[in-house]
């Protein structure tokens, strides 16, 4: 399993990391500081899950997540939304655009772990 967090944060990149090193799955990461240097990571690894933030330099979370959710290779990769964007609206644009779950920072280890659970469950 290949996953890749995405946000312009490093700090938050490292959280995201230990937490899913705590669950002890095996698994590689990969990341990226925007959605640009994300839709080159998914072109240059198979992906299995993405954790990606919405404010970010270049392009938003938000436009990678259109832009990989119109083309069919990406139109089920499981993508977990992790930001400070906690209106309802945002969620429910997000969710519109096709984002799989949604975390709203801070971040805790509890709800990374639910989720990913929740997505690896879904696979079988």
């Amino acid at each position: 399993m290949t996953i890749l967090i995405v946000d312009d944060s490093q700090l938050i990149r490292k959280t995201i990391k230990r937490c899913l090193e705590n669950l002890n799955i095996p698994c590689l990461y990969k990341e990226a500081g925007n959605g640009k240097d994300a839709l080159k990571q998914l072109q240059e690894h198979a992906i299995n899950l993405v954790f990606l933030d919405w404010n970010m330099p270049g392009m938003s979370g938000i436009e990678f997540l259109k832009q990989i959710r119109s083309m069919d290779k990406y139109k089920t990769l499981p993508i977990i939304m992790v930001t400070s964007e906690a209106a309802r609206a945002n969620i429910i644009e997000a969710v519109t655009c096709g984002v799989t779950d949604y975390i709203v920072k801070p971040i805790r280890e509890q709800y990374i772990r639910d989720k990913v659970l929740r997505i690896l469950s879904k696979q079988g």
